[in-house]
């Protein structure tokens, strides 16, 4: 991370720049199997400088229709004066306390603890509560928030800063750039899908999207600071290095950034991207963009993959695989290789794909193509953001 110009602003955690949005609104189509938003944040003034491959930090607040159930079943007023968890020297009714500094929605082991030992053992937690009952636990804890655990065990009383002690601090979230500076000085652009499900009867949100979704306006301060990603960048303009973008779902956000770069410093490498998602009718995001590109030549070339399109499932690897041949070409010829998103099936997937056309393509055994792929990681040639 480079060092801050003398007189310039430092922003982080502790001193995040307070944002405004400018503008916001769906990307995803109506009967889309989930909303997917897109958020232009105002930084005029700031100083902020980032670039393709950074990531945003956002401040979220928690959903105050939740913390005012919370405070119910707590048998609280919400006015109990208390100390805020991200401001030690400031005390606070517990209400802001909760909204602004504490997560909510998910459970600490201390409350658990002190469930226990408020009710004498006396609840279903002290049966889990051990090491050999770890998987139990945590598959008991899959889809609840505090508010379950207090409706759950009515017997366990707190006091208002003893309750607070239980909880962990309510953190920062982290989402890819949708945006090149270049392109959009004073602002930062961010593409986020709305969380969203149902569990144990109460429907459910995630804390930063349904904050950005659903409580925001444009006077609403959005604390924020730019996370430096130095790993994931892209080549110099001036460099013919080709670069394979692999982007599904929000795993767009960064190449987004990255096509918007590429064209502001007129870079010269080939640029090949993949975007897949359920279907081309309510998913295709950034659509106008991306195909704009491609006329222009800012974009080599566009590939999409809907999943649900068509009787079989079509994802991103599959389109990998079907284009193995020109892949490995690129690849041969030096290319970078990006991916972002699902790090848990996604990524694995897109790595399998990748050793296959490497074996295909190259002629080579299995162990030639990890061999391969080492070589490549160790170029960093290999880039990814996944989650």
């Amino acid at each position: 991370m480079s060092t801050p110009a003398p007189g310039k602003p430092v922003y982080n955690v502790k001193n995040p720049f307070i944002a405004k949005v400018k503008k916001a609104y769906d990307l995803s189509g109506p009967g889309a199997p989930k909303n997917t938003r897109h958020y232009e944040l105002d930084l005029a003034g700031s100083g902020l400088e980032y670039t393709p491959g950074d990531s945003l930090a956002v401040q979220p607040q928690n959903d105050p229709a939740l913390v005012n159930d919370m405070l119910e079943v707590l048998g609280f007023t919400g006015e109990e004066i208390v100390t805020h968890p991200k401001k030690a020297d400031a005390q606070v009714p517990i209400r802001q306390a909760l909204i602004e500094g504490s997560l909510i929605t998910e459970v600490d082991n201390k409350l658990i603890k002190a469930i226990i030992e408020k009710t004498n053992g006396q609840t279903l937690l002290a049966d889990m509560a051990t090491p050999e009952t770890k998987q139990a636990l945590k598959d008991y804890l899959w889809g609840r928030f505090v508010i379950d655990l207090l409706i759950e065990n009515p017997d366990a009383k707190f006091e208002p800063a003893e309750f607070m002690a239980t909880l962990k601090k309510l953190n920062i979230r982290l989402y890819s750039i949708s945006s090149s500076q270049k392109a959009h000085p004073e602002e930062v652009h961010l593409t986020i899908a709305t969380v969203k499900y149902n569990s144990h009867g109460r429907e459910r949100g995630g804390v930063a999207s349904t904050f950005l979704a659903e409580r925001i306006t444009e006077e609403t301060p959005i604390p924020v600071f730019v996370n430096h990603g130095k790993g994931f960048r892209l080549p110099e303009p001036e460099e013919e290095t080709p670069i394979i973008m692999v982007g599904p779902g929000t795993g767009i956000a960064p190449f987004r950034a990255f096509v918007e770069e590429r064209k502001a410093t007129g870079a010269k490498g080939k640029a090949w991207l993949f975007f897949g998602e359920v279907n081309c009718s309510t998913c295709y995001f950034y659509k106008d963009e991306f195909e704009g590109y491609l006329a222009d030549g800012t974009l080599t070339k566009l590939t999409t993959a809907w999943s649900r399109d068509q009787a079989e499932k079509i994802y991103v690897q599959h389109k990998l695989l079907e284009n193995s041949a020109e892949i490995y070409e690129w690849l041969e010829q030096g290319a970078i290789f990006y991916v972002c998103g699902d790090a848990a099936r996604m990524a694995v997937d897109v790595d399998k794909a990748l050793h296959t056309i490497i074996e295909k393509e190259g002629g080579k055994t299995p162990e030639e193509a990890v061999e391969y792929m080492t070589a490549f990681k160790d170029a960093k040639r290999y880039r990814r953001d996944v989650y």
